[in-house]
């Protein structure tokens, strides 16, 4: 018996499902991680994978990037934890000001779901409206404001609204489908108590869904005009695009920004922020509350600094590698899979991309739950055994990072060849 197995096994006796997040789980069990360098995590067994999963696209620097453990280092030793303000706060809300021209003020937190959920009610709090529109399949964490029809392991799962959420709540969230501008107008004339509209730029939690031409414009176009705000959530999108995230990619000034992952490089911290008039709602000199015993912990944002001082030094090779890389593995994966004669769809753009087997173009979450997902299983089960780690469901994204060798990229592309045989049969 494996170690994995065995510890699987223990597991399920003290955690429920025997993991910690639902998209962690793929049968008949995952495997367990000892540890990772760079590009590659080697697990209990000894078993390497090369890792394009990287913390769900929080790894856009690799593991253990050497800049970023090297101060983490430094600052244990002088604590972990203040609950007082430092100037590391302050530089590293800096740092975001300057990069994101649209967060002229920031409030670090935790998680994303606790940068969306603060700025679904900073929304609220300054429009004086209730309701929020969402797009279908978005994910924007696991709070009740936004757990309606949503992407990543709820749609893997099938769960459009989770059991224990309130339909209170729930009922005050308007659900559109992504890329539809028709209907989200329509919406917004129908509706006159709509807060804001929150929206992943480039949807990464359905898979990979990219946003149609003008339809990221019209949103913007749309909420002006009525007098709603616009949530950009860049949790996943933010410093993986570029340096200002997909709103500087596109052009677009969002009212509120959400951010995570790839701001910390794998630590724990997300931030919220937007203009002075609308952050300057938060307490304790305005009247809508968050707080956080750890928001701001010296750990995470000595982190978060030298993940952006880093991203910021090399951005200019940093980027065009990435996309190289990410075009030619979309474009390898593309034409074995044509010259196999499965039908299928890539979606791709910049450091991230993923392929559904599919004769139709994935452009929703209806198209990209009309996917082939027992194909896909068979695809990461192929890809595993071959020494490659992408995310176990469809309604994930591959994501590249700055440790990815063109070797690595070489190696990638024989282990999809080898594994997309398995989905031919």
């Amino acid at each position: 018996m494996s170690n994995s197995k065995k510890l699987f096994l223990r597991s399920k006796k003290v955690i429920p499902s025997g993991i910690n997040s639902p998209v962690r789980y793929y049968d008949p069990y995952p495997f367990f991680v000892a540890k990772a360098q760079g590009s590659s995590m080697w697990d209990v067994d000894g078993n390497r994978y090369l890792d394009f999963c990287n913390g769900y696209g929080a790894l856009l620097l690799g593991h253990r990037r050497k800049e970023i453990v090297s101060n983490v280092l430094l600052q244990l030793k002088k604590g972990t934890l203040y609950c007082a303000p430092t100037e590391l706060e302050v530089e590293l809300s800096e740092l975001i000001s300057k990069n994101f021209s649209s967060m002229r003020k920031v409030r670090l937190v935790n998680t994303g779901s606790e940068a969306t959920m603060t700025a679904i009610r900073l929304a609220r709090g300054f429009t004086k409206k209730k309701k929020i529109i969402k797009f279908e399949g978005c994910y924007h964490g696991a709070h009740d404001y936004v757990l309606v029809k949503a992407g990543s392991g709820a749609a893997h799962n099938g769960i459009s609204i989770s059991d224990g959420g309130l339909d209170e709540v729930s009922n005050n969230t308007l659900v559109v489908q992504y890329n539809n501008s028709d209907e989200l107008a329509s919406i917004l004339e129908k509706e006159k108590d709509v807060a804001a509209v929150i929206v992943e730029p480039v949807l990464a939690n359905m898979g990979l869904v990219l946003p149609e031409k003008n339809f990221l414009n019209d949103i913007r176009k749309l909420t002006k005009e009525h007098d709603s705000l616009l949530i950009f959530d860049e949790v996943v999108t933010g410093f993986r695009m570029s340096t200002g995230g997909a709103q500087k990619y596109y052009s677009i000034k969002p009212d509120i920004t959400t951010l995570g992952k790839a701001l910390g490089n794998g630590f724990v911290i997300a931030a919220v922020g937007g203009a002075d008039k609308i952050m300057d709602m938060l307490s304790p000199e305005g009247k809508v509350y968050q707080a956080s015993t750890y928001a701001g912990n010296p750990i995470s944002v000595v982190a978060a600094i030298s993940s952006v001082k880093t991203i910021n030094k090399i951005k200019n090779k940093l980027y065009p590698r990435l996309e190289r890389a990410c075009k030619a593995l979309a474009s390898s994966l593309g034409d074995m899979a044509s010259d196999m004669g499965i039908p299928h769809q890539i979606n791709s753009i910049s450091s991230m991309l993923q392929i559904f087997f599919t004769d139709r173009p994935v452009v929703d979450y209806s198209t990209a739950k009309a996917a082939d997902s027992a194909k896909f299983k068979k695809l990461f089960g192929g890809l595993l055994k071959h020494g490659v780690f992408v995310a176990p469901s469809q309604f994930e994204t591959v994501f590249l990072s700055s440790a990815h060798s063109d070797e690595d990229i070489k190696k990638a592309i024989s282990a999809y060849e080898r594994a997309l045989k398995t989905v031919k049969k």
